[in-house]
Protein backbone atom coordinates (compact mmCIF):
# COMPACT_ATOMS: atom_id res chain seq x y z
CA UNK A 1 0.00 0.00 0.00
CA UNK A 2 1.48 3.32 -1.07
CA UNK A 3 1.56 6.40 1.09
CA UNK A 4 -0.80 9.19 0.09
CA UNK A 5 0.80 12.40 -1.16
CA UNK A 6 0.09 15.69 0.62
CA UNK A 7 -1.94 17.68 -1.92
CA UNK A 8 -4.44 20.53 -1.95
CA UNK A 9 -8.16 20.35 -2.64
CA UNK A 10 -7.71 21.73 -6.16
CA UNK A 11 -5.27 18.93 -6.97
CA UNK A 12 -7.66 16.30 -5.57
CA UNK A 13 -10.43 17.65 -7.80
CA UNK A 14 -8.19 17.58 -10.87
CA UNK A 15 -7.31 13.91 -10.21
CA UNK A 16 -10.97 13.01 -9.66
CA UNK A 17 -11.90 14.74 -12.92
CA UNK A 18 -9.39 12.51 -14.70
CA UNK A 19 -11.24 9.58 -13.13
CA UNK A 20 -14.57 10.77 -14.67
CA UNK A 21 -15.97 12.67 -11.68
CA UNK A 22 -17.75 15.96 -12.38
CA UNK A 23 -18.30 18.94 -10.10
CA UNK A 24 -22.09 19.11 -9.76
CA UNK A 25 -22.28 22.06 -7.38
CA UNK A 26 -20.25 24.31 -5.13
CA UNK A 27 -21.40 25.61 -1.77
CA UNK A 28 -18.89 27.97 -0.24
CA UNK A 29 -15.53 26.24 -0.37
CA UNK A 30 -16.98 22.73 -0.69
CA UNK A 31 -17.05 21.13 -4.14
CA UNK A 32 -19.53 18.28 -4.62
CA UNK A 33 -18.34 15.72 -7.17
CA UNK A 34 -20.38 12.92 -8.73
CA UNK A 35 -19.54 10.00 -11.00
CA UNK A 36 -21.96 8.77 -13.65
CA UNK A 37 -22.45 5.51 -11.72
CA UNK A 38 -23.66 7.38 -8.61
CA UNK A 39 -20.55 7.69 -6.43
CA UNK A 40 -20.36 11.09 -4.72
CA UNK A 41 -17.92 12.93 -2.50
CA UNK A 42 -17.22 16.41 -1.14
CA UNK A 43 -13.81 18.08 -1.40
CA UNK A 44 -13.06 21.29 0.52
CA UNK A 45 -10.97 23.80 -1.41
CA UNK A 46 -9.26 26.26 0.90
CA UNK A 47 -6.42 28.38 -0.40
CA UNK A 48 -3.00 26.86 0.26
CA UNK A 49 -4.40 24.26 2.66
CA UNK A 50 -3.42 20.59 2.42
CA UNK A 51 -6.02 17.82 2.64
CA UNK A 52 -5.26 15.77 5.75
CA UNK A 53 -4.76 12.00 5.67
CA UNK A 54 -8.05 11.23 7.42
CA UNK A 55 -10.13 13.32 5.02
CA UNK A 56 -8.19 11.95 2.05
CA UNK A 57 -8.99 8.38 3.13
CA UNK A 58 -12.68 9.36 3.48
CA UNK A 59 -12.72 10.87 -0.03
CA UNK A 60 -11.11 7.73 -1.50
CA UNK A 61 -13.57 5.51 0.37
CA UNK A 62 -16.54 7.57 -0.88
CA UNK A 63 -15.21 7.33 -4.44
CA UNK A 64 -14.34 3.62 -4.11
CA UNK A 65 -10.81 4.27 -5.38
CA UNK A 66 -7.71 2.54 -4.04
CA UNK A 67 -4.70 4.52 -2.88
CA UNK A 68 -2.56 3.01 -5.64
CA UNK A 69 -5.05 3.95 -8.37
CA UNK A 70 -5.24 7.50 -7.01
CA UNK A 71 -1.45 7.88 -6.91
CA UNK A 72 -1.16 6.51 -10.48
CA UNK A 73 -3.66 9.16 -11.65
CA UNK A 74 -1.52 11.99 -10.28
Amino acid sequence: MSRLPRISGKEVISVLRRLDFDVVRIKGSHHFLKHSDGRVTVVPVHSKEIIGPGLMNKILKDCDISRDDFVKSL
